[in-house]
């Protein structure tokens, strides 16, 4: 893995959330993006080198809501940027680790993304993130 690449942050109200982390980090979210298969609207901000993603649900159904429902506003994943996310599976699941999702998705931010299960990583939601290149 090469760097923490963002931390996803589960918030009921997006447009409240801009507001207080433009308050927060001072500057405003750089990018607004819906990713309709999961469910989620998402907005991003930038401090320093780092990036935090504000995550609102779209839907009752998105795992979002079910998060929001279950344990409330709050850090919702630290997602890690890879370089090779099909190999880089592979090798986590050789090490035991279970990941929710094979093969890799589209995700916010022209990203290919798989997550692994909280149970296995101290209860932490990790995301894989690899850049998508244009051909």
């Amino acid at each position: 893995m090469e760097k923490i690449e963002h931390i996803g942050i589960a918030v009921k109200s997006l447009k409240d959330a801009n507001v207080l982390f433009k308050k927060l980090l001072g500057a405003p979210h750089y990018k607004t993006e819906e990713v309709v298969s999961e469910g989620v609207k998402t907005s991003f901000f930038k401090s320093g080198p780092n990036k935090i993603e504000l995550l609102e649900a779209t839907n009752e159904d998105s795992p979002i809501a079910k998060f929001l429902e279950k344990k409330g506003e709050g850090v919702h994943h630290i997602a890690f940027a890879v370089e090779d996310i099909v190999s880089e599976i592979t090798r986590l699941k050789e090490e035991g680790f279970t990941v929710l999702n094979e093969i890799p998705k589209k995700g916010a931010d022209n990203k290919l993304v798989a997550f692994l299960h909280p149970k296995g990583t101290n209860g932490v939601l990790v995301e894989l993130c690899q850049e998508i290149k244009a051909m």
